[in-house]
């Protein structure tokens, strides 16, 4: 096992994405005829990264048959959003470039977050917009740039993109037992670095999916709007916020609204959204 500079977080159960997770894994779901794991590979390649890895669990055989040429790191048990790093902090040198595989963007400033963060001392640094507004938590840093508690408010608000950097140390205060993050951020030098504005698209729900269809694969799974269409999904009729998945064929003419098709085996699934 080598080094690692680059890692993409994709081991979450998918529960907010509801019956979408019944035809693909949320990191399996694509946008350009790429999948969302591979637009976070892609990212990180593009900001120098070398060596690269991802943490798997709800269906990681498919992710696996889907990205037979990267490092896919099963999580049999959920380690957490802090306990995944425990097993790979070996392997980091300085700092590692962490990537939420359910958020897609071109242009991330990663080495700009990376020099920042080495510069700082910082145990663990988030990459930070102003809020846009929305059901997002804000986040709130103090003249320091560190991440102040829930429920303190000081600089802000913030969001956080899905960006960040970490340091091996952190693995020194993480228990032999999945843990998230929160369990151990008063033992942690943490902070925030804003940028003024970032071209992402978070997917954390399926209108989210058709939205971010629209916006970065209008020719592709967004090409028929307002809904969006895998690249294997054959359809004509009337259909508006639907989402075809792998080898949906709906009847021809049909018309439909709000609702999940794909193909399982030799049927089609149908299932309101």
């Amino acid at each position: 096992m080598g080094p690692l500079d680059g890692f993409c977080l994709a081991a979450g159960l998918g529960t907010r994405m509801g019956a979408l997770s019944q035809a693909l894994p949320k990191p399996a779901w694509t946008l350009q005829h790429k999948t969302l794991l591979q637009w976070g590979f892609d990212l990180l390649a593009r900001q120098g990264c070398q060596n690269w890895a991802a943490n798997t669990h709800f269906q990681s055989d498919i992710l696996k048959a889907l990205h037979l040429q990267n490092e896919l790191i099963d999580e049999p048990i959920l380690m957490g959003s802090a306990g995944w790093f425990a097993s790979v902090a070996p392997r980091v040198q300085e700092a590692l470039m962490v990537w939420n595989a359910d958020a897609v963007a071109r242009d991330v400033p990663f080495r700009e977050l990376r020099a920042n963060h080495l510069a700082s001392g910082a145990d663990l640094t988030w990459l930070l917009v102003p809020h846009p507004g929305g059901p997002w938590t804000p986040v709130w840093i103090d003249e320091h740039h560190r991440i102040l508690p829930t429920g303190q408010a000081g600089r802000g608000p913030y969001h956080f993109v899905g960006a960040s950097i970490w340091s091996p140390r952190i693995a020194q205060v993480i228990p032999d037992a999945p843990t998230q993050l929160g369990q151990i951020l008063h033992h942690l030098h943490h902070r925030g670095w804003v940028v003024p504005t970032l071209e992402w698209s978070e997917i954390g729900r399926p209108q989210a999916l058709v939205e971010a269809a629209r916006r970065w694969a209008p020719q592709h799974e967004g090409r028929f709007p307002s809904n969006y269409v895998h690249p294997t999904a054959t359809v004509e009729g009337d259909f508006r916020d639907c989402i075809f998945g792998p080898g949906a064929a709906p009847p021809s003419g049909h018309q439909d609204r709000q609702a999940l098709w794909f193909k399982d085996h030799d049927r089609q699934v149908r299932i309101n959204l």
